[in-house]
This record gives C-alpha cells, structure tokens and sequence, in this order.
C-alpha cells in the first residue's frame, strides 16, 4: 500500500518539528517556519533544479514523485526503476523527472543532501540511489535525529561532498522554504496523495509493477 499524505498535516508536522541540526552542535536553524505564514503558492520556487535523466526532447516524459523515507519508493528504485533506465531512460526514450514529496523533516533533509553543492544535478540520481540503498539504516526509528543527520553526512560524503558544502546546505533555512513549497506546489498541481506516484504525459497512476508501467509507457510511444 502507498504512503498518503495530507498537506496540512504534512506542513504541521514539519513546521512543529523541521530543526536542522548539524554534527558541531550549531544553532539549529528552523527551516519551516515563518515562511509559511503566507500560502506556499505565493513562495518564488524558480530557483529550484528540476532533476531529470534521459532524453529531454523525447515524446514521453514520466514523473516520479517520491520520498527518502518512502519504502515503496526504496522498493521501486531497486527494482522497477532499474528496469526502466535500461529500457527506456538510457536508450533515449523517455524523459525522466524526480520530485520529491516530504512526508516528514528527515525525507526534507535527505533530498537536501541529494541536492547539495555546486553541479548536484550531476550527482543527484547517483546520491538518491546511496540514500535509498541505505533507508533501513539512516531512516530507522530507532535514531535520534541527530544519528540521521550524521548518517546522511556519510552518504554525502561517500558521494564526494564535502563537511563544508554539507555544512552550507544543511543551514540553509531559505533553501529549505523554498523546497518545501516547491513540494506543495507540485503536488497540488498534480493531485499527489501517495507515493510513488507517476505523471506520465500528464496522466496520473499511483504505484504499479513494473510490467504496467512498461506498457503504458509503450501505449504513449505508439510501440
């Protein structure tokens, strides 16, 4: 079954509980806040890099919209979105975008490491791969919020990021308003209630094997 997500409560959870902390011990920063005092539609999020792999003249583009703490979405980046990039994404079929949906503070914090630095759009699908790859370890219950923050620090890490640039990202307070209605914009727009979720030529399905996708897929390429 899909994770749901309501807006309200997804924005009141991270309002309540979105502080970033940092493995010197800094003063957090709330990177939620004041911003939302007004509507998210009214936050300038052109800033944002769209993430996108593949052919970007093709005459299919799909849309995942997923989290980092989104165990379906583990499941479909070790499976199905493999299969994909094989047969569709690397062979110049498709255009491929990833959006992220924040069900939380942690998902909020993992894309940002996704997303940080100079060139991350270069790096992005290589670090989201690292950070779903290791969701058990990072996302599990059991951690403090700081363990997350210093286990996502090692994916970064791993990925060749350094302690500056995660340090920069990670207290970027306007960096992080402007994602999260970056967030609510898109998934207003889309009608997102789930993830995964799938736009493909502007059509929406919620999760489906890998079998389905391909066929949709390949009903919009007239194959």
């Amino acid at each position: 079954m899909t994770r749901s997500l309501t807006l309200i409560a997804a924005l009141a959870a991270l309002a309540v509980g979105g502080w970033f902390l940092t493995n010197q011990g800094a003063t957090p920063v709330d990177p939620i806040g004041a911003a939302f005092a007004q509507d998210a539609s009214d936050v300038d999020t052109s800033s944002v890099q769209e993430m996108s792999i593949g052919n970007p003249d093709a005459t299919v583009t799909v849309i995942e919209y997923a989290s980092f703490t989104c165990p379906h979405c583990a499941s479909f980046h070790a499976g199905s979105f493999k299969q994909l990039k094989s047969d569709y994404i690397d062979t110049g079929k498709i255009n491929f975008i990833y959006r992220d949906v924040y069900f939380d503070r942690y998902g909020l914090w993992a894309a940002i490491v996704a997303r940080c630095g100079e060139g991350a759009e270069n790096r992005f699908f290589g670090i989201a791969d690292l950070i779903y790859e290791k969701q058990r370890e990072w996302a599990s219950s059991s951690n403090s919020p700081q363990q997350i923050v210093d286990q996502l620090r090692t994916i970064g890490k791993t990925a060749g990021l350094t302690d500056a640039q995660l340090d920069a990202c990670f207290s970027d307070g306007d960096n992080a308003q402007t994602l999260y209605a970056w967030y609510l914009q898109n998934a207003e727009e889309d009608d997102v209630t789930g993830t995964p979720s799938f736009v493909i030529n502007g059509r929406k399905y919620s999760n489906m094997g890998y079998a389905e996708m391909k066929d949709i897929i390949d009903g919009e390429l007239g194959s």
